[in-house]
């Protein structure tokens, strides 16, 4: 392979103007890890040193790195056509990508509003929420409910409905009329389980507590995760999302889902909903839309969402909501080269096949030094590390650092280490990554 020195010296030059998102900027410019080349599995650094993709880029890279059909595909449309605005103009490429997308969907979700990222999706979905009791007269409805440890992306409604801490506590009091119900981890009862745990549905009936303080006349949607993943890959209990979509029904709360993570076969369904037999009004997505090749978002809607802002004068905006770069050309051939690609390949249920042997390779981590719970449904898996007194996170990050000098990119929330590689990963993949995982485990003290 060639190395590319220019970048090793221009990246060294330039590391103090970049601010890094959620990253250790001191620690990493002391010792900078750069990614310089992708394909199939894998990462290559600016050395020529190969790194197994344990984590599908940032859970987005389901169909694995430089996949032929959406590089074509962006390559031709950023000649025919860069950009086209969104607002009262259409291209053919947005039409068809909502088509192929409602195919995959979940019975009843039939309109796809297009954003630019799951951050902005959840706003949307958000928005569309309160706007929808609004437009059928029933306004008093404007609270919202998340979850406690739900992870929502970045925007102020999504840390406001988002339960981690370390993300909300810098910015304030955040919107107001927004409430928690508690989270579904529990290792008294369910560590080690393998797949969804047996113990918890009832979990959901503290969306009751809160219709008992708030009234239901005044909330408009409940949103989670399925599986809550920024967090450390937390399961809902069996039964758990069809209790908590039976009480949103019977009091006129809309459920929304947030598919960021699980949508696009990481559970081995195409999404989560198809996979537990639950189905929401609102559906968010991103990541896996365009295998994270070009940033793209939207959220699904039912019928009867959409139905009720179509009312009023026809030359009228039914809802004041978008972005500039929503359904933008290169996105949608990227999607559009992207559901092909999982199409030919089975991949939005080739997680199901995988998943056995994914589950028997993390579960032969119990008993490793400072494990104590393992974690996983489809492919993707949680290891969560007993933390080291007064150093919260440390051990899990130390972790991190062995794999990454070992090869294996993982990553790692809290003293929890997530997994959730593309979805091409094949056995001898998936024991190197588990074995390099195992090695940092009792190499980390």
């Amino acid at each position: 392979m060639t190395k590319n020195p220019d970048l090793r010296t221009n990246a060294a030059l330039s590391l103090d103007a970049y601010w890094m998102p959620f990253t250790a900027n001191r620690q990493f410019k002391q010792a900078p890890r750069m990614l310089a080349r992708a394909e199939g599995m894998h990462y290559w650094t600016p050395e020529g040193r190969k790194i197994l993709d344990g984590i599908a880029g940032l859970w987005c890279v389901n169909a694995g790195h430089a996949r032929p059909r959406i590089v074509q595909a962006i390559q031709q449309q950023a000649a025919e056509m860069d950009f086209a605005p969104p607002f009262n103009m259409g291209h053919p490429k947005a039409f068809e990508l909502a088509r192929r997308l409602i195919e995959i969907a979940p019975a009843g979700m039939s309109k796809v509003f297009y954003t630019n990222s799951g951050s902005e999706s959840v706003e949307t979905a958000l928005k569309m929420a309160i706007a929808y009791h609004r437009a059928r007269g029933d306004g008093s409805r404007t609270r919202l409910i998340g979850r406690e440890r739900g992870y929502h992306g970045v925007n102020f409604g999504g840390i406001s409905v988002g339960g981690i801490v370390a993300n909300r506590k810098m910015f304030g009091t955040l919107l107001a009329g927004v409430d928690h119900i508690r989270h579904t981890h529990d290792l008294a009862r369910n560590a080690f389980s393998r797949g969804v745990p047996e113990y918890g549905a009832e979990l959901a009936d503290d969306l009751e507590r809160l219709v008992a303080l708030h009234d239901a006349s005044t909330i408009a949607a409940v949103i989670v995760e399925p599986v809550a993943g920024s967090t450390g890959v937390l399961l809902p209990p069996k039964g758990y999302l069809q209790r908590l979509r039976d009480i949103c029904d019977r009091h006129g709360i809309l459920l929304i889902f947030d598919e960021v993570i699980t949508g696009f076969g990481r559970l081995g369904s195409p999404f989560a909903g198809q996979h537990f037999g639950v189905t929401p009004d609102l559906m968010v997505v991103a990541k896996g839309l365009t295998n994270g090749s070009v940033p793209m978002g939207a959220v699904f809607a039912n019928q009867h969402i959409h139905d009720a802002f179509m009312s009023g004068p026809e030359h009228l905006i039914e809802f004041f909501h978008g972005y500039t770069y929503s359904a933008h050309p290169l996105a949608c051939a990227a999607a559009l080269g992207t559901l092909d690609t999982y199409a030919e390949e089975g991949l939005l249920t080739r997680g199901a096949t995988m998943a056995p042997y994914f589950e028997d390779a993390l579960h032969s981590l119990k008993g490793a030094p400072n494990v104590i719970d393992v974690r996983n449904i489809g492919l993707v898996g949680g290891i969560e590390l007993d933390p080291i007194p007064g150093q919260p996170g440390k051990r899990a990050f130390d972790a991190f650092l062995h794999c990454w000098e070992r090869g294996a990119l993982i990553r790692t929330t809290g003293d929890t280490i997530a997994l959730s590689p593309p979805l091409i990963i094949e056995k001898e993949h998936i024991d190197e990554l588990v074995g390099i995982v195992a090695g940092a485990l009792k190499a980390t003290p």
